[in-house]
């Protein structure tokens, strides 16, 4: 029998007279579900260590090291690793260990804005050349395909040659070399995109080239310069390396990673210390970000992995 309210002495719904659930989970965002995926890619995770252990060591330089990199001790020459001196000295006295904890700022600090720079120039070269097409796209894509055509180093050389050699010329030379990759990689992306059915409908309701490009072009296209801009970090900081050994980035006596392997390069067999920790240094953080990188691009594209 079925059980009464004792106000109204109607009889009380049961499982029967209940209606059933027929609400559906909302689906997770792709971007939920991507993040699930790097979190099981081992070789991601330990990638992501990697780069967040040379951050907090960049960060916390001063409080890690108990004299500053330009510190000279001419009685302390060519020491090797000890108490005093955890990674031996160079040829000037200099503790090596805190000119890699000061290197890594520089390092990451070149990575940073080198492709931030590339990735803001290509993308708008990239999406103005694959929404529009025509001419647009045949000036642009030649551009890109000039600048291919050189080797990445020797153009960078080139460009730093012009403006003369520092830091800031080198990482202003990464950054215009490496347009082209993300400019061709939006484009390809715009292309497949301009001709989806919701481009379609927002032109036939009148909206604007503009508005298309930041509200459904721009958005859409995120998944794979967030990738190439991931490995482009280690392209970067290896490329700051080759124009510092070559002499053409970081002058002394900033401790730029690649610098400290030139000016160490004499002493390979006499103080093999000297330039073991320097590419021991760059090694990591490129292989950290290559690491990470590809476990974005299988996370935000699975398709690739299988």
């Amino acid at each position: 029998m079925e059980a009464a309210d004792k106000k109204t002495g109607q009889p009380m719904p049961g499982p029967e007279n209940q209606e059933p659930n027929t609400s559906v989970p909302e689906p997770a965002s792709p971007w939920k579900v991507a993040f699930r995926r790097l979190r099981k890619n081992k070789l991601a995770m330990i990638g992501l260590g990697i780069i967040l252990f040379f951050i907090a060591i960049a960060l916390a330089a001063p409080l890690l090291t108990s004299q500053g990199y330009e510190t000279m001790n001419g009685s302390d020459r060519l020491q090797g690793p000890s108490g005093a001196y955890w990674f031996g000295t160079d040829d000037l006295g200099r503790d090596i260990f805190a000119r890699i904890v000061y290197g890594a700022r520089i390092s990451l600090f070149v990575g940073f804005f080198a492709v931030t720079g590339a990735l803001v120039f290509g993308s708008i070269l990239g999406i103005v050349a694959g929404y529009y097409g025509r001419w647009v796209d045949m000036i642009i894509s030649r551009f890109f395909d000039i600048m291919l055509a050189f080797p990445s180093i020797l153009l960078a050389i080139a460009i730093v040659a012009i403006l003369g050699p520092s830091l800031q010329n080198a990482l202003i030379a990464i950054a215009i070399i490496n347009i082209p990759i993300f400019g061709r990689l939006v484009r390809s992306k715009v292309i497949s995109i301009r001709e989806e059915e919701y481009i379609m409908a927002a032109k036939a309701q009148g909206m604007k080239s503009g508005r298309i490009l930041i509200h459904h072009v721009l958005p859409n296209s995120t998944a794979p310069i967030i990738v190439q801009a991931t490995l482009g970090f280690g392209t970067a900081i290896l490329e700051a390396a080759a124009l510092g050994f070559l002499g053409l980035g970081a002058q002394p006596p900033t401790p730029e990673w690649g610098r400290m392997l030139s000016d160490s390069r004499q002493y390979i067999q006499s103080a093999p210390w000297t330039v073991l920790f320097p590419g021991i240094s760059i090694m990591l953080v490129v292989l950290g970000f290559n690491m990470i990188g590809d476990g974005l691009r299988d996370a935000l594209d699975p398709k690739l992995k299988q």
